[in-house]
């Protein structure tokens, strides 16, 4: 009645602790084995699900910078899922994973509704500060609602109903874990990031814009 994954632990402790005798070999195999494969196969899966998202929101937002603000959202989603996980006793393990990629694009919606907002009141003539404070307003909102929807959707997986729901309950959990600590700290966290980064941002786009233009004087005399 016990996780494989924790009972294995239990046996390369043991294992370490009583070295075998010279000639003999322990090997783990089986059930945790292919435990250990599809874990560094998620891993893998997660890393490369950052990237993405990170090519993509670069290609959209035109910045190298602004991506990070709301890749932000991410590491705050993983507090929220180690604190369900610790809550109700769950541990990680495949479906808690699942869970963990399923929020990678879940928990950066919120952030791009913030920045895509702010940088549409900067367009408009607004300072940043108050862009910053317009998009927490206009769209806290629609974030909320949002969020409650994912949650009481997951809420049936989480609390294990059904015939078999049990052993894919860590993966609502994950879920709503991430979902509920993201927003919560999105709207403080992301607006702060991105105000120092839209800072550097522009001051770096001023920079290559003078340097072009100088670049571009010596040209004009020679051709005059």
């Amino acid at each position: 009645g016990r996780p494989s994954g924790d009972a294995g632990k239990e046996v390369q402790e043991l294992v370490r602790a009583y070295p075998l005798p010279p000639g003999l070999r322990f090997d783990i195999g089986g059930q945790i084995q292919d435990q250990q494969e599809i874990n560094a196969a998620i891993v893998g899966a997660l890393a490369l699900a950052v990237i993405f998202i990170y090519i993509v929101l670069a290609s959209q937002f035109g910045s190298f910078l602004q991506p990070v603000a709301i890749m932000a959202s991410l590491p705050l989603s993983a507090v929220g899922v180690m604190l369900a996980l610790l809550v109700t006793g769950t541990t990680l393990n495949i479906f808690s994973m699942i869970g963990i990629v399923f929020l990678l694009g879940l928990v950066t919606k919120n952030a791009i509704l913030l920045v895509d907002f702010a940088n549409k009141g900067q367009r408009d003539g607004l300072g940043r500060v108050e862009a910053l404070l317009a998009a927490g307003q206009v769209r806290l909102r629609p974030i909320l609602m949002t969020t409650s929807a994912m949650i009481f959707g997951m809420l049936p997986l989480a609390i294990g109903l059904g015939e078999g729901a049990e052993q894919q309950a860590p993966m609502g959990r994950a879920i709503i874990g991430g979902v509920i600590t993201s927003t919560l700290l999105t709207l403080v966290v992301v607006p702060v990031i991105y105000s120092y980064i839209d800072a550097l941002d522009r001051r770096l786009r001023t920079r290559a814009a003078g340097g072009a233009v100088l670049a571009a004087q010596p040209q004009e005399k020679a051709k005059s």
